[in-house]
């Protein structure tokens, strides 16, 4: 409802007073919420519980579809609605996805968590009481038959939402590089000679076509204000369940943040106070390991602990199912596990076999802490406080922490959840087979994970444990290990777990370092050297291609020398049409004419990378990491063999060798600009690079963040690839998506001076 306004000062944190605009009806009976332009919401609130309203109902007024959606996978209803074989919201089939969740449900770990003397503090339940009501007020007002969105209009399966549903979302964040990920195996474990086989192998460990992050930290030394500046440019999945929505939440005195979350959450988990702005990556800490069980001869749900018989828990899990002729059917199926996790399973070296099984043991099993992290962050005004924070709450689950502040002060810290797993454990019970994550030997109960006194939670690595670091210049992170958080002083002698150190580092990192050094030193055209705010949003956007930088042009000469090559199948090709697109092409990830030759050379870099080529001219050198290994070597036969196996791909596929980025990354039919991280593209977007179809974006850049931390408040940019809103319908569905494709960005609205003077600007009160 729209209120008449009066006039209500307010001392907002860290801020002099200030007179706004408030409805008659006070703050204090619900929320007001200001949309800015963009349908970015603006939620000011005398509480938790009105901040959660205000925002519930803003989101369900963007997206109730992703919201209902979201609800009805974590209530394991997918295959009663949608049918047991369609993919689910993490890739698994609906029959899969149920299972799973169905399990999770009926271990009542949330519920237990939220009980638990050492659960959500009142403000965070608050905040979640009152995020529901505000969706369901929405829900209540409009009908679900009469929803905007055709894609739930009417349907049987939007339902008012529950406390239970946002906690279950809150762990089902925390759990997304354990359970989450390893639905089908865990869900497809069974016994040997079991009728059912798991058939998708276990992938834990990040890779660099996986879903990740740049990060990046400017100090008072890297800008030319002497200010503190935050790149925030997550890479996370672009699917309506994980969408990204910015929001900014207000409580006078008590919370003032702006940035964005993924959907269903109700705090800010990318943003920035009026002082301190932050920023996550992906990390490359493992947060969970496997348990190699040693089975009891003749009975393969009984292992040995110390020479001593123990017994698997043997679960049913029932899910309703629709069959094609809309019938509901009941599937029910055991599933085990042990007091370390779940028993999983693939087809290839985890195979459950009469003598061995193996057990996920999650280090976010029992994290529902993460509200309450978020919400520290976000009333946090400094690097110290940010810090102080992370040790306090420890809820983070599986990311870094990049931030800088008014002062010029950045930090790096890899304070998460990572299994309290030592080196010298590892040595002593660490087993195969050799999947990239640790395996510990179950056989012995010496082999569990340790305890720090430090850490909040046992079992895990206490914050003394795990490396941070503050400096005046800059931190920055692309996923790769903390190593090379500044490479003028590296960080070593943390668990191997928490990630290497000493090797090679992926084209991403080594690009984003190098972006940094040639800002510094001015030798990037973008004008004097040091960061401004402006400089900062032109080397996010500037799409650079390491791979095409150091290669391209040896691939041109070695094919206009070469103008028949053979393929890998001794056929020869004729890669003349090939070599002239690579010529021609500006060798970035720019959209546009400029762009022919991009997705050939993404596809050649992809078989490139494939054993046997020797890639580089240059090999990795520890001494030099940041610009080792470089220079393509064009003479290797394989990797000219690799190229003739491109050019014949396109062929093959009827694409052509010179098709425009236009024509295969595109949001809503709206080009899309970037580049894989494979290539060395530091603004991601993960299209494949093998020639077929227009498909939808995996995932890339969503919500990107330039913020400049003053001592008179913060400057911040922002955009939103794929826009506030999964509704069609609506206005803000592709919005910034257009602003994108055109590299301009939205100019953030902190203070109520600046949100008032928004031409856009609409206010509704929302009671509660």
């Amino acid at each position: 409802m729209i209120r008449h306004w009066g006039a209500l000062c307010l001392a907002l944190a860290g801020v002099s007073a200030l007179c706004l605009p408030v409805a008659a009806a006070s703050p204090a009976q619900g929320a007001v919420v200001r949309r800015t332009s963009y349908g970015i919401p603006h939620i000011l609130a005398a509480d938790y519980r009105g901040l959660g309203l205000g925002l519930g109902y803003a989101f369900a007024e963007d997206n109730a579809c992703v919201m209902a959606d979201i609800a009805v996978t974590l209530s394991a209803e997918r295959s009663r609605w949608f049918g047991p074989d369609a993919a689910g919201a993490s890739g698994s089939s609906n029959l899969d996805s149920d299972l799973y969740h169905q399990r999770v449900n009926q271990s009542h770990v949330v519920e237990r968590l939220l009980a638990a003397p050492q659960g959500p503090s009142q403000q965070a339940r608050n905040l979640v009481r009152g995020y529901v009501a505000g969706y369901n007020r929405y829900l209540a007002e409009k009908g679900v038959a009469n929803l905007p969105d055709p894609a739930c209009r009417g349907a049987g399966w939007v339902r008012p939402i529950t406390e239970l549903d946002v906690w279950r979302r809150t762990y089902q964040v925390a759990e997304f590089t354990g359970g989450e990920a390893m639905q089908e195996p865990i869900v497809s474990a069974q016994p040997p000679g079991a009728a059912l086989q798991a058939t998708t192998p276990v992938q834990l460990r990040r890779t660099e076509q996986s879903p990740g992050s740049n990060g990046i930290g400017l100090g008072r030394a890297a800008t030319t204000g002497g200010t503190g500046m935050v790149l925030g440019n997550p890479h996370f999945l672009w699917q309506d369940d994980w969408r990204f929505y910015q929001q900014q939440l207000t409580i006078p005195g008590q919370l003032n943040v702006s940035g964005a979350a993924m959907s269903g959450l109700p705090v800010v988990v990318i943003g920035h106070t009026d002082r301190l702005g932050w920023t996550h990556t992906s990390a490359e800490a493992q947060t969970v390991t496997l348990t190699k069980l040693s089975l009891v001869p003749g009975d393969p749900t009984s292992y040995l602990v110390d020479g001593q018989t123990r017994h698997m828990t043997a679960e049913p899990v029932t899910v309703s199912v629709r069959q094609n002729d809309g019938t509901i059917t009941q599937v029910t199926r055991t599933l085990y596990g042990t007091p370390d996790g779940p028993v999983v399973e693939d087809p290839g070296p985890l195979e459950w076999s009469a003598t061995t099984a193996y057990v996920l043991h999650d280090a976010n099993a029992d994290n529902l802490r993460v509200i309450d992290q978020w919400l520290a962050i976000g009333r946090a005004r400094s690097v110290g406080e940010l810090q102080a924070a992370l040790v306090r709450h420890q809820g983070l689950p599986w990311v870094n922490t990049i931030a800088a502040d008014a002062t010029g002060t950045t930090y790096y810290g890899d304070i998460q959840m990572v299994p309290h797993v030592t080196d010298a454990q590892r040595a002593r019970c660490g087993t195969g087979p050799d999947i990239g994550i640790v395996i510990l030997d179950g056989s012995r109960a010496a082999c569990g994970w340790g305890n720090d006194p430090d850490a909040i939670v046992p079992g895990r690595f206490g914050p003394g444990r795990l490396p941070s670091l503050i400096r005046a210049d800059h931190v920055s992170n692309s996923n790769d290990s903390p190593w090379l958080a500044n490479p003028a002083a590296p960080l070593t002698g943390y668990p191997s777990i928490v990630g290497d150190s000493g090797t090679e580092r992926s084209p991403r990192t080594r690009l984003g370092l190098d972006m940094i050094a040639d800002r510094l030193d001015g030798s990037d055209g973008l004008g004097a050297p040091g960061f401004t705010l402006s400089t900062l949003q032109a080397t996010m956007l500037g799409n650079r291609n390491l791979t095409a930088e150091q290669g391209r042009a040896a691939i041109v000469a070695m094919c206009q020398a070469n103008p028949t090559l053979t393929a890998r199948n001794g056929q020869p090709v004729d890669v003349r049409a090939a070599c002239a697109a690579l010529a021609g092409w500006n060798g970035t990830g720019d959209t546009g004419p400029k762009s022919r030759g991009a997705l050939l050379w993404r596809a050649f870099i992809e078989l490139a990378r494939r054993p046997g080529v020797n890639l580089w001219r240059m090999p990795f050198d520890p001494a030099d990491p940041v610009h080792t290994p470089r220079g393509i070597n064009a003479e290797d036969p394989i990797a000219r063999q690799a190229f003739a196996d491109t050019v014949q791909a396109f062929n093959s596929a009827n694409v052509p060798v010179d098709v425009p980025l236009d024509a295969v990354q595109q949001y809503e039919g709206i080009p899309v600009q970037g580049c894989s991280g494979p290539e060395g593209c530091f603004n991601v977007i993960s299209v494949p690079g093998r020639p077929g179809p227009i498909g939808a974006i995996p995932h890339g850049s969503s919500f990107i963040m330039a913020v400049e931390l003053t001592r008179t408040g913060p400057r911040m940019r922002t955009i939103q690839l794929y826009s506030q809103s999964a509704d069609r319908t609506s206005p803000h569905h592709t919005d910034q998506t257009r602003l994108y494709a055109g590299k301009q960005w939205v100019t953030g609205l902190f203070t109520e001076p600046e949100i008032a003077r928004d031409p856009n600007l609409v206010t509704r009160v929302v009671l509660g």
